[in-house]
């Protein structure tokens, strides 16, 4: 009998190895199923961040140009405020000479916007 107990015990610990053997198999199939699950739940993620990235980048761009837009708007204006000004200032010393009533003597010390002085 001391051949069968021997016989019959190699077959338990053969049968316990092979159940330790599946059961570390199936923990280890379950833990890279979960690996997988986590990661594709960052890239989930990933995808969701760089689309926001992205919609953010979009809209710092956009107003980035309307900026710019309007800063070339004001020099624009500023540019033609200042030729108007120039104009201006050339009409009136036209009128300044042209004017029959303006004594060109006594106009020598005066501004632009000042009264003219009559005779």
């Amino acid at each position: 009998m001391d051949t069968a107990l021997v016989v019959v015990l190699i077959i338990a610990a053969v049968v316990v190895l092979a159940a330790v053997f599946v059961a570390s198999q199936r923990r280890r199939a379950r833990k890279m199923e979960e690996a997988r699950e986590e990661a594709d739940q960052h890239r989930t993620d990933a995808r969701l961040h760089q689309t926001r990235a992205e919609r953010e980048g979009a809209a710092a761009d956009e107003q980035a140009a309307a900026a710019r837009r309007q800063a070339a708007e004001a020099e624009e204006r500023a540019h033609r405020a200042q030729t108007e000004r120039e104009r201006a200032q050339e009409l009136h010393e036209r009128a300044q000479e042209v004017d029959p009533d303006v004594d060109p003597a006594a106009d020598g010390g005066r501004e632009a916007g000042d009264a003219p002085t009559r005779t």
